[in-house]
């Protein structure tokens, strides 16, 4: 990608190698002439893109958390500054009091953008409202669902809006001190957030007597090891005291005996990230957005099978179908829609007939998935969703704690019997076990991981409960990606060419060249290889 900013605007060019940069610079800005064949988004003014060929992707996109991302130089608080960062911060402190804070935030609606979409001002009401000779907020940078990059975009994009948040809350609540828990993982976010906190300390906006006040807050940045379960919040703070990951039981919640026993606040980076611009405008620029119970917009990670995948920021009030497709331009393959899951390994899957499912909290909870923290996986019709529910929770079984016996031991029976029907071993009355595990370790399990993992299996039996009874009774898989459950056949089409017999990694296919040849089942480990190097259309999966 090239971009180039002049008079005109902002443009970038994709797909571009070597002679078509030396076009480009030719042409635009030799002669001023663009070069639109390969122009992706151009015209951008105040924030606006006007053309281009992705302009459908950016289009009915909102940019509040993401703003400022690809516009500034991360590494440069006078980008930052020039783009009104820190300007939330200035009028929480000089012009209004801690209560006055919080009521903005309750007034705005924003809820907690992790997963769990509480009320941001409510949790911020109740850490206020504990006394203490101490207190701490901390951002939960620990983001581990499969297919989610918002969290780290905005880190390495923005990470001064996020220490902006975190100061703004800390003042709020009356935390002196503040946590950045990231995973290791991301080491470009990580040094970053370093170079954006010595950059602040040195303006005056951290450390003591910000802003020329009597308002002191400290800032430290925690590196996970990349638990999952490092996620749900007491366990990350176990792990910012030197414990295991593990969560507690509670009551009491973090607002009252959080980390180090001191009453604590933990938002997500998403969450954080609002809050300046939420200050700076208001709240009712931020009510302008969103549905009546769900307010301002949501990051999500668009990936999988989705012709246009990336990082989104919508609106909330959208639904499925605007982003899938007006956003995504549909599925890469073209061929027809099937589901998507929402929520990451937390979530569930909404199938293809209730794709004008608004986007919000309250309505994706009835169709049995979750906003989660923005994870959007999108899938077309050869995706098997009894192995989309078996590969979720493997997932969320290797990362459970294995501190309440529901999650550690409820979890492995149900991947049991997932990993038994994929294999064609199910058994009469597994679908009934499933769901009754399910619903034992969502109403016993003690934390989120635990209480939101059997959720991608409860939504592929609601909606897809035909592809399991096939896989049980008929011991088939109907869209041939169960391994264990297809074979592999060459067809009257084969010219003999010994191309499949080349490259068959265990030697199961024979055959004279120019005649047709086969494929012994025994040998063959269904690899695949044979039906992607065929150039005749010869190999069939049955």
């Amino acid at each position: 990608m090239i971009e180039i900013a002049d008079d005109n605007g902002r443009t970038i060019y994709g797909d571009v190698d070597e002679q078509t940069a030396q076009k480009i610079f030719e042409s635009h800005i030799i002669n001023g002439t663009p070069l639109t064949d390969f122009v992706v988004l151009s015209g951008q003014v105040n924030g606006q893109w006007t053309g281009g060929s992705e302009i459908n992707f950016i289009a009915r996109q909102k940019r509040i958390v993401l703003e400022r991302c690809g516009n500034i130089n991360p590494e440069s608080i006078d980008d930052a500054l020039k783009t009104d960062a820190y300007k939330g911060l200035e009028k929480a402190v000089k012009s209004m009091k801690p209560e006055q804070v919080i009521e903005e935030i309750l007034k705005s609606g924003v809820k907690g953008r992790g997963g769990a979409g509480f009320p941001t001002g409510m949790k911020w009401k109740f850490a206020a409202a504990n006394n203490a000779d101490q207190k701490y907020i901390i951002c939960n940078a620990d983001e581990g669902d499969p297919g989610a990059f918002m969290d780290r975009s905005i880190l390495e994009g923005d990470p001064h809006s996020v220490i902006e948040g975190l100061i703004i809350g800390g003042y709020a609540i009356g935390a002196t001190e503040g946590y950045i828990y990231a995973r290791a993982e991301y080491p470009i976010a990580i040094r970053r957030l370093k170079i954006a906190i010595k950059q602040a300390e040195e303006r005056g906006y951290l450390g003591d007597n910000i802003l020329g006040t009597s308002l002191k807050f400290h800032l430290h940045i925690k590196e996970g090891a990349g638990a999952f379960v490092c996620g749900e919040e007491t366990a990350l703070i176990e792990s910012i005291e030197g414990h295991r990951g593990m969560p507690r039981i509670r009551p009491p919640f973090p607002a009252a005996r959080g980390l180090f026993d001191k009453p604590s606040n933990i938002n997500n980076v998403e969450t954080l990230a609002n809050i300046g611009w939420i200050i700076r405008k208001g709240a009712d620029a931020f009510t302008a957005f969103g549905t009546e119970q769900s307010k301002g917009t949501k990051v999500f990670a668009l990936a999988g099978k989705v012709k246009r995948g990336g990082l989104v920021e919508i609106p909330i009030g959208m639904t499925v179908k605007d982003v899938v497709f007006d956003i995504g331009g549909g599925t890469r393959s073209g061929k027809p829609f099937k589901a998507v899951q929402m929520g990451g390994p937390s979530g569930g899957c909404i199938p293809a007939d209730k794709v004008d499912t608004v986007i919000d909290y309250a309505t994706l909870a009835e169709t049995g998935a979750i906003m989660g923290s923005g994870g959007m996986i999108v899938m077309d019709e050869d995706n098997c969703m009894v192995d989309i529910a078996r590969y979720f929770l493997n997932f969320t079984q290797s990362e459970s704690c294995g501190k309440c016996t529901f999650c550690k031991i409820g979890t492995r029976r149900m991947l049991e019997i997932l990993q038994r029907i994929t294999k064609g071993e199910g058994e009469e009355g597994d679908i009934e076990k499933l769901e009754t595990l399910a619903q034992q370790i969502k109403t016993n399990a003690l934390c989120g991981l635990g209480q939101t993992a059997p959720n991608p299996v409860l939504t592929t039996i609601r909606y897809f409960k035909d592809e399991y009874i096939a896989h049980i009774k008929d011991k088939k898989c109907p869209t041939r990606q169960c391994k264990a459950l297809i074979k592999y056949n060459i067809a009257g089409k084969c010219t003999g060419c010994t191309l499949c017999t080349k490259k068959c990694p265990v030697k199961a296919i024979h055959g004279k060249v120019k005649e047709l040849h086969k494929i012994n089942h025994y040998k063959c480990t269904r690899c695949g290889i044979c039906k992607s190097v065929c150039k005749f259309d010869a190999i069939i999966v049955d």
